[in-house]
């Protein structure tokens, strides 16, 4: 075991083993990666495995094109099977809204470069014959949608990562991370089965790549990351007839599904099918510490949380009416406070790199390690990255604030998002000087990372609220 590197990762899980091979692959070979207990432990083992290029934010959006593209990369470099499946997958549309917001991601991305296609009802239909179509008008069709093995893909970057040059540590609690005398980081390393003290291991960069631990990985440097665990649910079918027959008709595996409406994704599995939801009332894990006896459990069942959305499921797509359910998931995994990830360096503390809060793990995971490894190896992370840079949070990132809003966001997965429009939770942290004038003159607010922001002004006597619409709102005649 070494006890001096030039980088130590702390954490085996998908975003952890891509920043080690990034790194690797940017020619910095003296790098260690230590895990407590195995690779994939806390939230990658228990994933879905759904990967998708579609995201709100373009550039976040390229770079989780690129993750996909880099599983059949990292599959031939290392021999391990990521167990890529690319099925394409349909997002179905209940109403003219929601079309709407289809029409301007479909824009975004074909401007990007994605194949997307805007399909009819009836098309999607024969694509995935599983829904009814009364309940839809439209939908969208993206043939890079699919799904992969997280265990495959972890231990895929870990083995890439060795064979350029990287060390794989399992079994190995970092449980303290000191100053060392040259300003480098010196992490105190345990043996998790035994308890007893390793090697301290001195480098020159600690990344922060703890996921359900990320925030006890940060209070070791005095660091408080705003990052909260949701329990999140998904149920697998047992093997169904009518999946069967669509597999011998189309000659190919069943389509991913998102039905917005019920706020449900869906997929094949095996010979069934998997159903996972955001329910708008999630619950949160652990939300002030994470237990370090945690790691490849799972959370009690709870049907009746989600109860709403199997409803909806079960209207919208009959063939659930008389599923068997052979399993049921329920697993904490994080997200931060706009639910983007949280990466970059942490300023006022040199060397020490934060690559968590990546709820989309098999997404985004990929394109996250890239962005850090040449963030820390070229000084730029080679993308526009603001959406998830470390740095858009400060002081006011308290727990509640992180609690109240990764709610919200939580609630909000699989529901529109309006140009200008400005959510609830967490709001009037922090005001201007001139708060209250601007009130008075009738300003209409928003919200930019704590601080409300004036974004026009409505006329006087006129309630200050901006419409909530794709086509030009009542901003239009004050603005132009």
């Amino acid at each position: 075991m070494k006890t001096n590197t030039q980088v130590v990762v702390i954490g085996g899980g998908v975003v952890g083993t891509s920043v080690l091979y990034h790194l690797t692959k940017n020619g910095w070979t003296d790098v260690v990666l230590v895990e407590r207990t195995e690779l994939t432990a806390g939230s990658t083992w228990h994933s879905a495995g759904g990967m998708h290029t579609l995201n709100g934010d373009p550039n976040v959006a390229k770079l989780q094109q690129y993750t996909i593209e880099l599983y059949k990369e990292i599959e031939e470099l290392s021999g391990v099977d990521c167990g890529i499946h690319i099925t394409g997958g349909v997002m179905l549309a209940d109403n003219e809204h929601r079309m709407d917001w289809l029409r301007s991601a479909n824009a975004r991305g074909r401007y990007l470069g994605m194949e997307l296609e805007l399909i009819s009802i009836e098309e999607a239909h024969d694509l995935m014959p599983i829904f009814d179509p009364q309940y839809f008008v439209g939908a969208m069709f993206d043939e890079n949608e699919g799904h992969v093995d997280p265990s495959g893909v972890t231990n895929a970057y870990a083995r890439c990562a060795r064979n350029n040059g990287a060390e794989v540590y399992r079994h190995t609690w970092a449980r303290h991370i000191t100053r060392g005398a040259d300003g480098g980081w010196d992490v105190h390393t345990y043996d998790t089965n035994t308890g007893e003290e390793k090697e301290v291991i001195h480098c020159e960069h600690v990344v922060n790549a703890g996921g359900l631990w990320a925030r006890e990985v940060g209070r070791m440097v005095g660091l408080e990351l705003p990052i909260l665990a949701m329990a999140h649910q998904y149920l697998v079918t047992e093997p169904l007839a009518e999946m069967a027959e669509i597999n011998e008709r189309s000659g190919a595996e069943g389509l991913h599904c998102i039905d917005f409406a019920g706020e449900i994704y869906m997929r094949q599995e095996g010979e069934g099918l998997l159903l996972g939801t955001y329910e708008r009332n999630g619950i949160p894990w652990s939300p002030k510490e994470t237990p370090w006896d945690f790691g490849m459990q799972l959370l009690t069942p709870d049907l009746d949380q989600i109860a709403d959305n199997l409803e909806v499921a079960f209207k919208h797509f009959p063939i659930f009416e008389t599923a068997g359910i052979k399993q049921v998931i329920n697993g904490p995994f994080t997200f931060a406070p706009d639910g983007n990830p949280v990466i970059g360096p942490i300023r006022g503390l040199p060397g020490y790199w934060s690559a968590c809060g990546v709820m989309a793990g098999l997404s985004q995971g990929g394109g996250v390690g890239l962005a850090l490894a040449n963030w820390m190896t070229e000084g730029d992370p080679g993308h526009d990255i603001w959406g998830m840079d470390v740095a858009r949070f400060g002081d006011f990132s308290t727990l509640e604030y992180t609690d109240t809003k990764v709610r919200e966001n939580y609630g909000r997965r699989f529901r529109i998002t309006y140009p200008n429009e400005f959510l609830s939770a967490g709001r009037k942290l922090q005001t201007s000087p001139i708060y209250d004038k601007l009130v008075a003159a009738n300003a209409v607010w928003g919200d930019s990372y704590g601080l409300e922001a004036a974004q026009w002004f409505q006329k006087p006597g006129e309630e200050p609220v901006e419409e909530l619409t794709y086509t030009r709102s009542n901003a239009w005649d004050m603005v132009r």
